[in-house]
């Protein structure tokens, strides 16, 4: 099984900081930690080979990795448009996406934002671009390159709404003041494993089996405590 996962004898595991629920940089040593970098030192652990990260700032990024073989393994919010390429285990960690607002917007509402007119920040190729591009029908979705500056550009570029992980709107409206969250989520991000297809069925079988021992055994549950991050919710097998 090492050399389906790792043909070149390095497990390489694509990272995404764009979520901060997942991976951050380490403040001390400027390396990538969090609940996916735990599961990928794990996984090379128990294929008995080493680890390469391949940190990368966006989700769009992490994805063209595994498209272009640039990576063994990879974190992704599961969606149809990417399973195309990428075999899919069940979700490790649910993550709600939200819409931030300025406080004196008219805007107090998810069903309100769908309108012509009203511009929506999103982190270009990130699950909730995606999710949007299919659901809205008459907002219009502003792609900023990564999705930790998506409130920023919301800010200079005078837009109506921002749109991410509730975590990083959350971080981001108490830094820069004046900004709101609405109070439901647009949409639950199923966060899973996934590897190239064309690694096959028992690549795709055997990572699937290791994603659900790692929630059933504790790991991912104590993963998240370990990095402090609240929010974020263990999936259940069946979700």
């Amino acid at each position: 099984m090492a050399k389906t996962f790792a043909p070149q004898g390095t497990l390489r595991a694509s990272i995404n900081l764009g979520n901060p629920v997942l991976a951050n940089l380490d403040a001390k040593t400027g390396e990538a930690v969090g609940v996916s970098v735990d599961l990928a030192r794990e996984l090379a652990r128990r294929l008995g080979v080493p680890l390469q990260l391949v940190v990368v700032k966006s989700a769009g990024i992490s994805v063209e990795n595994i498209e272009r073989n640039q990576a063994d393994i990879g974190f992704f919010a599961i969606d149809p448009k990417r399973g195309q390429e990428i075999s899919f285990t069940r979700p490790y960690v649910l993550i709600e996406g939200y819409y931030a607002v300025r406080k004196d917007s008219p805007i107090t509402t998810n069903e309100q934002v769908d309108q012509a007119g009203t511009t929506v920040a999103v982190g270009k190729g990130s699950a909730y671009d995606l999710f949007l591009t299919r659901e809205l029908k008459n907002a219009t979705i502003v792609r900023i390159p990564t999705s930790p500056a998506v409130v920023q550009a919301f800010l200079d570029q005078n837009l109506a709404v921002a749109a991410g992980v509730k975590q990083q709107l959350e971080h981001d409206a108490q830094k820069a003041g004046g900004l709101r969250i609405l109070e439901q989520r647009f949409m639950v991000i199923r966060q899973a494993m996934g590897v190239p297809k064309n690694r096959g069925e028992e690549a795709a079988s055997y990572l699937s089996a290791f994603v659900e021992e790692m929630k059933a055994s504790g790991f991912v549950a104590a993963s998240l405590t370990r990095h402090g991050i609240e929010g974020a919710i263990v999936a259940k097998a069946d979700d």
